[in-house]
């Protein structure tokens, strides 16, 4: 495989594959999260195909949106929950951030989030234990994985292949953007998600922001738990969430620069715009008159 060389080959290749018109068309892996990160990522492998792209998606036999009415290739794996289950635990965290939000990421992870990612990191063992999936996938010789990093399966799966992974996201929980990119996040200036702080805090505001940061390292791996569990299982080997993110070698970024607070970024890291929903129609052209006096 070309794109499974040297390390530096590989965010150049990767971005012929997704963005160029003029190279030969690639074969790629996609797992997407359900709900509204489909939606986006969906207008992006639409694209991919029109182009020539060879897309296989892999997705749960339940799920809300993923993999329908698409023309593309869909491979589904069965998972250990119904979707009332799904709908139960996303309607007690949404209810729950309608009434009451979250104040902090803390707050968040260890509160209602918890239960509806344990069911969706849960995907990920049972893609795996579906055999005759995995080993279709060994053996179909993908160039690169598109992901969602929300569910984490993605970063395992790319890791299981051994293939570069791109992430297509608005952000990530806890640090690991900034770790696994290597793009520093100045603490003093940089505020954590949720805190509503601004750039310019005060002293106090620093020293919560420093504290924050410190809880996120003690709680997320809390948080990921089961993904990390999975991962280990699959990969026969103790893997942790900075070993899944470090191997990213491209992150395309679902915003832009300045709706977020001035910081470094990496060569790597591609702003995309601020696509957060399904594509709507044009809003109908409005006639204007005017009249002589």
């Amino acid at each position: 495989m070309a794109l499974a060389g040297s390390p530096a080959s590989l965010p150049l290749c990767v971005c012929l594959l997704l963005a160029s018109d003029f190279v030969q068309a690639g074969r790629l892996l996609v797992v997407p999260m359900d709900g509204s990160h489909w939606l986006t990522m969906k207008m992006v492998v639409e694209k991919l195909v029109n182009k020539g792209h060879e897309v296989v998606v892999v997705v749960p036999e339940v799920s809300w949106q993923l993999g329908k009415s698409m023309n593309l290739t869909v491979k589904t794996y069965s998972i250990s929950h119904t979707l009332e289950d799904l709908n139960r635990e996303f309607k007690y965290f949404s209810d729950t951030q309608w009434k009451t939000p979250e104040q902090s990421m803390l707050s968040l992870m260890t509160g209602t989030a918890k239960g509806f990612f344990e069911i969706i990191f849960s995907h990920c063992r049972d893609l795996f234990n579906d055999k005759k999936l995995v080993e279709h996938l060994r053996q179909s010789s993908f160039d690169a994985v598109f992901l969602d990093p929300f569910d984490v399966c993605g970063l395992t799966v790319a890791k299981y292949l051994s293939l570069p992974s791109v992430i297509f996201a608005r952000g990530v929980f806890c640090h690991y953007i900034e770790e696994g990119a290597k793009c520093p996040s100045p603490l003093s200036y940089v505020p954590r998600i949720l805190l509503k702080f601004t750039d310019t805090m005060t002293f106090t505001e620093r020293v919560w922001n420093h504290i924050s940061y410190m809880l996120e390292h003690a709680i997320c791996p809390y948080f990921f738990k089961t993904a990390s569990e999975i991962a280990s299982e699959v990969l026969q080997t103790p893997v942790t969430m900075e070993d899944l993110f470090n191997q990213v070698s491209i992150w395309l970024l679902r915003t832009d620069f300045v709706l977020d607070f001035p910081k470094p970024v990496m060569p790597n890291m591609v702003f995309v715009g601020g696509m957060n929903c399904q594509q709507r129609k044009p809003i109908s052209q409005v006639c204007y008159f005017t009249f002589s006096p």
